[in-house]
């Protein structure tokens, strides 16, 4: 057993780059598991300035100074973000009151569908079985009302970590952007010597995240735009709240849309009732669903569909428990990452007198 073990590592860890980057591997993992909250700002900002680093590097290829070129993105950037808080916040504030103030009438109707199924069908279910499901129920969702409240109630005291991440992450986003050579200088001169998959692994990421931070975001204002679209067009109670929820939902994928449809299944049975306006429009959300799966994703994501689906599962499951909402975030790049580590890792070993010998 011990001999096998011996054999595997040696083959897989006998090279010194191999370990550096295990080791890399490692006290990166520790620091975000340990400071991963402490550093969310900073986090942040660099998935912001992955965002943008493609407009500033375009335009300081067309002559404009590194310094101006990163300035004038970021304030475009900030107009854009402010002016969509400011039209779309209020209005999705508003529908969300009341569709919390319209919860118990919804919750009313199920309860009535509920009591009328013994009658309905008495060979199948009983009375009391419904009884202690209602019970049951009702008594679970006491306690989710209970553990709203106090969420609400301890968001007050996040006011001051807003504005630190108002006034921080834009200032953090600037330097990114205008001193990226600088930093990627920096970094280089702390690693070690032996870095050459490092600088393997390293460079496949960078351009893997960057693409995967942009295509996500489009895919998020696509998905979210056509559906809010699709459900006002179709007069359905909160259009625009139900259609961001749709957008963020591709955040997670698989997971995302099967947990999203039940509001969006749920608000509109209770406004059209089992009719035709009803199956129309959950026609028309599938087939937002299959266009967002079969088209645009393999669009944006071309090398990351290239995962099994039971993979990207099981890292959302696995790094969403790690790092909460940024870990589900990054589950497809992380992913890519073990991916590209274990390839990393698979490839010969080649030893300089080897390399030397290719090289006569």
């Amino acid at each position: 057993m011990f001999g096998v073990f011996d054999r595997w590592y040696k083959r897989k860890f006998s090279d010194p780059n191999a370990m550096m980057l295990l080791m890399l591997i490692i006290v990166s993992t520790v620091i975000l598991l340990i400071w991963g909250g402490i550093l969310m700002p900073v986090i942040v900002a660099a998935v912001i300035a992955y965002l943008l680093d493609w407009p500033v590097t375009h335009l300081h290829k067309r002559g404009l100074n590194r310094t101006l070129a990163t300035s004038i993105t970021l304030v475009i950037f900030i107009l854009v973000s402010i002016s969509l808080l400011v039209g779309l916040v209020p209005i999705i504030s508003k529908q969300s009151v009341n569709l919390v103030q319209e919860l118990p009438l919804i919750w009313d109707s199920a309860q009535k569908w509920l009591a009328s199924l013994p009658t309905k069908y008495p060979d199948v279910i009983e009375v009391d079985y419904i009884k202690n499901t209602m019970a049951s129920m009702n008594q679970k969702l006491v306690g989710i009302g209970q553990q709203v409240i106090s969420l609400s109630v301890s968001s007050l005291f996040n006011v001051a970590a807003l504005l630190i991440y108002m006034i921080l992450v834009p200032l953090m986003v600037f330097f990114m952007l205008k001193d990226k050579q600088l930093f990627i200088e920096g970094i280089s001169r702390i690693l070690p010597n032996e870095r050459r998959l490092i600088t393997q692994v390293g460079e496949e990421m960078n351009q893997q995240i960057a693409n995967y931070i942009r295509g996500k975001v489009v895919e998020i204002l696509i998905v979210g735009g056509v559906t809010s679209a699709a459900f006002t067009f179709m007069d359905l109670r909160y259009s625009l709240l139900l259609g961001v929820l749709v957008g963020f939902s591709v955040l997670i994928p698989y997971i995302g849309a099967a947990v999203v449809t039940i509001p969006v299944a749920i608000v509109a049975l209770f406004q059209f009732g089992v009719t035709p306006e009803f199956w129309y429009l959950m026609l028309v959300y599938a087939i937002i669903q299959a266009l967002d799966g079969n088209l645009i994703v393999p669009v944006l994501f071309s090398e990351a569909v290239s995962l099994h689906p039971l993979y990207i599962i099981i890292a959302v499951l696995v790094f969403g428990g790690m790092w909460g909402f940024w870990g589900v975030f990054f589950a497809i790049p992380l992913a890519t990452l073990v991916k590209a580590v274990i390839k990393a890792w698979s490839t010969p070993i080649i030893n300089e007198a080897e390399i030397t010998e290719v090289m006569e």
